[in-house]
């Protein structure tokens, strides 16, 4: 149901904000290398997190990736499947068909739109904070 960048995307962000939560940044390297996905995909996914305001890029010296604190709490899964996979989770039909829509649906459409709506309250539910403190703690891993 997530493309395989968003999968990417969301432990990147989940790694980014457990390192965060210590005050360290993180490079795309060590970023890659944690969640086991390809530098320079990775760095792609990182672009599109940063122009969406879901982690911060600092250049120089010193610099990588972060995610503020205060705002881990405020960003949700929600926020990151739209930024790398638009809408189309919400939107799209269960059989895969067109034209289905709340007048012409198809005949899945009412038990597909019920996981659709509990998907997106899950991922609006799961903030980065609780995610990153699940790996700090060791209840939760990302690769």
């Amino acid at each position: 149901m997530l493309s395989k960048t968003c999968k990417y995307a969301i432990r990147a962000s989940i790694f980014i904000a457990s390192q965060s939560y210590q005050d360290k940044r993180v490079t795309i390297k060590e970023i890659a290398e944690k969640i086991n996905s390809p530098k320079f995909f990775t760095a792609k996914i990182l672009q599109v997190l940063a122009k969406n305001d879901l982690v911060h890029s600092i250049k120089g010296i010193g610099g990588g990736f972060e995610i503020p604190k205060e705002i881990m709490n405020k960003i949700n899964l929600y926020q990151i499947v739209i930024a790398i996979d638009g809408d189309l989770l919400f939107t799209c039909c269960g059989l895969g068909l067109g034209k289905c829509s709340e007048i012409h649906h198809c005949s899945v459409h009412e038990r597909f739109k019920e996981i659709r709506n509990e998907i997106a309250t899950m991922l609006m539910d799961a903030n980065l904070e609780e995610l990153a403190l699940g790996i700090k703690s060791g209840d939760s891993f990302l690769k």
